[in-house]
């Protein structure tokens, strides 16, 4: 054997040994490789679970946040969110109409502030706010889930449609109780009135061969005349006749009513403007009961327009639905003087009137008539501008109903009775 072969065959085993080394710790190296990858797969799916449930998270509570939003932007009732120091973070729209102030205008303002500058910070009950809406005010703390404030708010209730109900009820209640008592005097003056018209119809026959006292016999019967008129008017305001109703044209109705007013209409100065909804070309009523109460109703306007002015007559749908069903809106506007609000709650009241001449049954026969048709009249006036008179009708039974002369006071085929 040469010399140096036994050194070179132990290099040869220890590089051999050395590669096998290296060969088993670039296994190991492959295997954590491969370990590590899979444990980054799953990292990466994980992550992306985690991402997809983050955004999911976030979509759900953007949607419940918009949601939130939409319904606090659909009350109603007017909503106003301070922080703790009662500065105005937040408001809804409700809030921005029934205050009359913009949002700009209120958000970081204290709330005393607002309040003031809104008008809001009298001590009555209600609130009249700005645009006359009657208004009660509430405040409330908001806590937290740990029962900590973190504020504030205050509620906005606009209670006007409440008021007028009330006031519609007081004076349903007020008028029943003063047309069962007006009705019974009538009758009580009926008899003896018969009596003088038969005692004064005789005296003229007896004076006949004196002229100078037979007027006075006339001027008794004239008397009994007029006092029976009135009579008639009290009756007809306790009790109006069942009115008998069929399918009215609305604009010939309305045009109708103004010949009939003709003289009153006639005064310089006084323009007169009918607008008829095309969605509404028949009213459901009386024709002769209804033609009383508009003739009544333009000639009380046209007397406030002393120095002439704009009778407006408008027939339409009842788009806010006053009686809770479908029903038909006539109005009848002037430029007057206005009705000043301590006779508002009065007008309706038999013998009540602000003229010089005139018995105060006008408003009083008009109120029993629409009440007699189911019916709802209201009225809202502002001193110096003018009254508008609100008459809303049911709509009647079905367009192809055409039946003449129904009575509207009883049958069950009948228009709807007005709810209030």
């Amino acid at each position: 054997m040469p010399a140096g072969s036994l050194p070179a065959a132990g290099e040869r085993e220890l590089l051999q040994d050395a590669f096998r080394s290296f060969d088993v710790a670039a296994a190991t190296l492959q295997e954590s490789y491969r370990a590590l990858l899979l444990r980054l797969e799953r990292l990466d799916l994980e992550l992306a679970e985690s991402n997809e449930a983050l955004r999911r998270n976030l979509r759900e509570n953007e949607e419940m946040r918009n949601h939130l939003s939409a319904i606090l932007e659909s009350l109603a009732t007017g909503v106003i969110v301070t922080d703790q120091q009662g500065v105005i973070t937040r408001c809804n729209r409700a809030a921005e109409r029934l205050s009359g102030m913009a949002q700009a205008d209120m958000l970081g303002q204290p709330l005393a502030t607002f309040l003031r500058q809104a008008g809001l910070d009298g001590n009555e009950y209600p609130v009249t706010a700005r645009s006359g809406a009657l208004l009660t005010i509430t405040r409330t703390p908001m806590m937290n889930q740990e029962g900590v404030s973190t504020g504030s708010l205050l509620l906005l209730q606009d209670i006007t449609a409440v008021r007028r109900l009330e006031e519609r009820l007081q004076r349903r209640d007020r008028l029943a109780a003063m047309g069962e008592m007006v009705g019974r005097i009538a009758h009580e003056l009926r008899n003896p009135l018969g009596s003088v018209e038969l005692f004064a119809s005789m005296l003229r026959r007896e004076l006949k061969a004196t002229p100078d006292l037979q007027v006075y016999a006339e001027h008794i019967s004239s008397a009994v005349h007029a006092m029976n008129r009135l009579l008639s008017n009290l009756l007809l305001y306790t009790k109006p006749n069942c009115p008998r109703a069929s399918w009215q044209g609305s604009e010939s109705l309305v045009r109708e009513a103004l010949t009939l007013a003709a003289h009153g209409t006639a005064r310089a100065g006084v323009v007169t403007q009918v607008s008829v909804d095309p969605r509404t070309p028949r009213l459901w009523c009386d024709a002769l009961q209804m033609k009383q109460v508009l003739v009544n109703l333009i000639l009380n306007a046209v007397q406030v327009m002393r120095y002439g002015g704009t009778l407006r007559i408008r027939v339409g749908l009842d788009e806010e639905r006053i009686l809770g069903i479908p029903g038909v809106r006539v109005t009848v506007s002037d430029t007057g003087d206005g009705i000043p609000p301590e006779h508002r709650s009065r007008i309706f009241d038999p013998f009540f009137t602000t003229k010089d001449e005139g018995t105060g049954l006008g408003l009083a026969i008009v109120h029993a008539i629409v009440e007699a048709h189911r019916g709802r009249i209201d009225v809202e006036s502002t001193v110096g501008c003018g009254t508008t008179f609100t008459i809303v009708l049911p709509m009647g039974p079905s367009a192809d109903d055409s039946s003449p002369g129904r009575s509207v006071c009883k049958g069950r085929g009948d228009a709807p009775r007005a709810s209030g």
